[in-house]
């Protein structure tokens, strides 16, 4: 999300230009404080910014004037970051810009983004969210931004039989293949999760598998989940590291050649004292299920 901003001949106001729509029509000034609070997420979020003195939102752009010297002594520079991310955190969060008034609840959206977030919602509500939670976890729609293509998703993944991975990159295959729209999705914690019991496999505790990890979640994973699949470090035992193949992955005829040329390579490359990458996958099991289950 760009958001352009213009300077204004009063040194004290300055406009922020998101490039999408603010209000559905006309325009509405915020000077005081608690009003803003009561009318319009937006504004809450502006007023939270130490040194704004009022918000005033239009069809496409959000004032700001600033408290004066004498009030609060605060710098463009200091207060420019702060307005533009909120002004980005407001978007990403899904809100309407203004409560109680139906006709610019939608007002973040145009009609097309919004037949797209409709079709989102109704994906998650119908065919994700009911397996999902029959398996212990549970997903909400957070928010879209067209401009990217990118989705978020409230997840909690603390009761899942599961890893929580696969079971992110199978929403995220499955949102992708009905949405063409969507670009990749981000996943936030619903609650805390709480941290798996490892401790009967001390192997897991040593820093060459938290590098190994590091390794599957920044590279390893993400290249090989546009194709279904991930892989999990299970335990670390005598410079061998034992890996499990899901997802995609799993009774692929593929994986062989996916561990053997490629994340073998890679673990033992960035981890030299790993002599081997062994695959306890249950590969009878799987059906490279790239869609299955949502």
């Amino acid at each position: 999300m760009f958001i352009q901003t213009l300077p204004h001949e009063n040194e004290d106001r300055m406009k922020f230009l998101p490039g999408r729509q603010v209000l559905a029509e006309g325009s509405v000034l915020f000077e005081e404080e608690n009003e803003g609070r009561e009318r319009s997420p937006l504004a809450a979020r502006l007023f939270d910014i130490p040194g704004v003195r009022s918000v005033e939102l239009g069809e496409d752009y959000v004032t700001i004037v600033k408290r004066t010297d004498a009030e609060h002594k605060t710098l463009w520079i200091q207060l420019k970051p702060m307005v533009l991310a909120a002004i980005m955190d407001h978007y990403m969060s899904g809100m309407p810009v203004l409560n109680g008034e139906q006709q610019l609840a939608s007002a973040s959206y145009s009609k097309e983004e919004q037949k797209i977030v409709d079709s989102i919602v109704e994906l998650i509500d119908t065919r994700v969210q009911p397996q999902l939670r029959e398996d212990g976890g549970d997903v909400v729609f957070k928010s879209f931004d067209p401009t990217d293509g990118v989705v978020v998703l409230e997840m909690d993944s603390s009761g899942l039989s599961t890893p929580a991975f696969g079971t992110q990159i199978k929403i995220e295959n499955t949102l992708k293949h009905f949405v063409p729209e969507i670009h990749r999705v981000r996943f936030e914690r619903m609650v805390e999760e709480e941290t798996e019991d490892t401790s009967d496999r001390p192997g897991l505790q040593s820093e060459e598998a938290d590098q190994i990890r590091i390794l599957l979640e920044t590279r390893i994973n993400p290249a090989i989940a546009a194709h279904g699949g991930y892989i999990t470090l299970i335990d670390i035992k005598d410079n061998t590291a034992f890996v499990e193949m899901a997802g995609g992955c799993q009774g692929c005829g593929m994986a062989d050649a996916t561990l053997k040329q490629g994340v073998e390579v890679e673990i033992k490359s960035a981890v030299p004292v790993i002599e081997r990458v062994l695959d306890v996958t249950d590969h009878a099991g799987g059906a490279n299920p790239y869609y299955v289950g949502y």
